[in-house]
């Protein structure tokens, strides 16, 4: 399964953000995932607690979000939202376009604890923001 290897590439980046953050764990990561990724995210989320059992970020939730496909008309400049199966100018219906998003695999954020403990409280830090290509 294909989607196997993402969750494992995916790891890889989680792991290595979290030394970097000196997490102890990853409570929830989110991706985006555009419709010309080439991942099917049902069998994503399914592939994922196999992938990240006994890892920093094996109780982690795991949140997919879709990403719009973007297109570029090379004609009249314009960008529009489009259907996968229909990469049509939006503004003037030229079939001359250029992706602009949407092919993407992205993770857009994580939920951790780190162990560096603020001076005024007890718990450990939630980190977000973070974004990455796979």
């Amino acid at each position: 399964m294909h989607e196997l290897s993402v969750c494992y590439g995916l790891l890889s980046q989680v792991e290595r953000v979290a030394r970097q953050n000196e997490a102890r764990t990853v409570s929830r990561i989110v991706l985006q995932i555009g419709p010309l990724s080439g991942v099917e995210p049902e069998l994503l989320r399914r592939a994922w607690p196999m992938a990240a059992m006994g890892t920093i970020a094996g109780n982690a939730i795991l949140d997919i979000e879709a990403a719009e496909l973007r297109v570029r008309c090379t004609e009249c400049g314009e960008e529009s939202v489009v259907p996968s199966n229909k990469l049509l100018c939006g503004s003037c219906g030229d079939y001359r376009t250029r992706i602009v998003s949407g092919e993407d695999l992205i993770l857009k954020t994580l939920e951790m604890e780190t162990a560096r403990v603020p001076c005024d409280t007890d718990a450990g830090q939630a980190h977000r923001g973070i974004q990455s290509s796979l």
